[in-house]
């Protein structure tokens, strides 16, 4: 799996990569650079340390589960676009073998601040996303959201139940889809 090494995407393709492979607890500056083919100073270069290596390497995953391209239908309603996040997370667990359970526990650990706050940068981004569409839903009712249910306390409830659903390795939506049905349409 060497590669040549010429920018910091580089190391995140190699670290994306390791995690494939052998899980995101094979990742260290070490495995890295050797998966690079640079030295242990070179990953420096581009990470002041292991934990900014592998919250990058994290963030990157992510992203590449989450990636849009393409996917423009997936965001024209509601239930396009949860069906769509529920296909993701399926595709990303199978490109990505225990990722979501590993990152999920192992980051939510006593001492992991950075890890913490990663994840809520995620989620974060996710439920803004989600509620993006649920606003420009033209589909949704005008009484839909109240001071109880806003559009988002209605995202986040939706992502936990995707989180919940991915730690259990279930990928159907169709629980979810039908309570959005019923509560927006």
């Amino acid at each position: 799996m060497n590669t040549i090494v010429t920018s910091r995407e580089d190391i995140l393709e190699a670290s994306r990569e390791l995690i494939r492979q052998k899980g995101i607890s094979a990742l260290s500056i070490r495995s890295v650079a050797a998966a690079c083919d640079v030295s242990v100073g070179s990953i420096y270069n581009y990470f002041d340390s292991k934990a900014d290596l592998i919250s990058a390497a994290v963030e990157s995953v992510w992203h590449e589960i989450f990636h849009r391209q393409g996917d423009a239908a997936a965001f024209r309603d509601a239930l396009a676009c949860i069906a769509w996040m529920y296909d993701r997370l399926e595709d990303g667990s199978k490109r990505y073998p225990g990722f979501f359970t590993l990152h999920a526990l192992g980051f939510m650990q006593e001492g992991k601040a950075g890890g913490k706050q990663q994840m809520a940068r995620v989620w974060r981004h996710i439920v803004d996303e989600l509620c993006v569409v649920l606003r420009s839903d033209a589909g949704v009712r005008a009484d839909a959201f109240t001071d109880q249910l806003t559009v988002e306390r209605l995202a986040d409830t939706i992502l936990s139940l995707m989180v919940s659903a991915m730690m259990r390795g279930e990928y159907d939506s169709d629980a979810v889809l039908e309570i959005v049905r019923r509560v927006l349409y």
